[in-house]
């Protein structure tokens, strides 16, 4: 029998809820309104962060590995999971969904947009997976010296949540140098503006898809923002990337 989101329902453990309720959450919906981006500090042990970059040479955990240079997409590569998916993944995926899904269905009612998204993220898959979408998208990154991630958006399909999260699994300044978490925001006849978002292991950064609105002197407009990694100087570094819309 073919595998399918709902093929796997854990309940979240204690310790995943309890660090997913601790986020300053209104601070993050701020930092989100005002930068389309924003730390979620501490979502991972350094134990948990090790155990699921080890994941990565095990292909029986993924569904397709892609080697960017081949794509134009940079240097580096990465590989998505298979479902089901891992535990712990399978557990964060739907609780950062239920934290995020208020400022999703908010951004696009100020925008016009007639889209919105159910409470609960099983809800939202089965709207994609009745649309053909079936893939699943968490997937894990791994890049060494000399890697980038090119400036990018993750679509996939016509059904796409406009936030995502992405939590890194290794320590900067220990495990790599450099590989900054890059976003861009491109506002009308502007020149576009970019964010360089610090993180440490285990934190993670919630951000904008694909656009998100800016209030402006006639109301809110949209702004196009796009995501990628800064060129790593040493070492190797691991994240893991949480979109909540399945692919193709």
């Amino acid at each position: 029998m073919k595998a399918t989101a709902k093929t796997v329902r854990p309940v979240p453990s204690l310790d995943i809820t309890a660090r997913v309720g601790a986020v300053d959450w209104t601070q993050a919906e701020t930092d989100l309104d005002a930068q389309g981006c924003a730390v979620l500090r501490d979502l991972l042990t350094a134990g948990e962060c090790s155990a699921l970059a080890a994941l990565y040479p095990d292909d029986a955990q993924f569904r397709s590995r892609i080697v960017m240079g081949r794509h134009g997409f940079g240097r580096g590569e990465y590989k998505y999971f298979a479902y089901p998916l891992p535990e712990l993944i399978a557990e964060l995926r739907p609780l950062l969904y239920a934290r995020l899904q208020g400022v999703a269905n908010r951004w696009n009612e100020a925008m016009s947009i007639a889209i919105r998204y159910p409470d609960r993220h099983e809800a939202f898959l089965k709207r994609c997976h009745d649309a053909g979408q079936t893939r699943p998208t968490p997937l894990l990154l791994q890049y060494e010296a000399g890697d980038y991630n090119c400036l990018h958006q993750d679509l996939y399909g016509e059904h796409v949540f406009p936030l995502q999260v992405a939590i890194l699994l290794s320590e900067p300044g220990r495990d790599f140098e450099g590989g900054e978490f890059v976003l861009t925001e491109q506002r009308p006849r502007l020149q576009s503006r970019a964010e360089v978002v610090p993180l440490r292991q285990g934190d993670g950064v919630a951000f904008a898809v694909h656009h998100r609105p800016v209030q402006g002197t006639r109301g809110a407009y949209r702004v196009n923002l796009r995501h990628g990694v800064s060129r790593l100087r040493s070492g190797k570094r691991h994240t893991v990337g949480v979109i909540f819309h399945d692919a193709k």
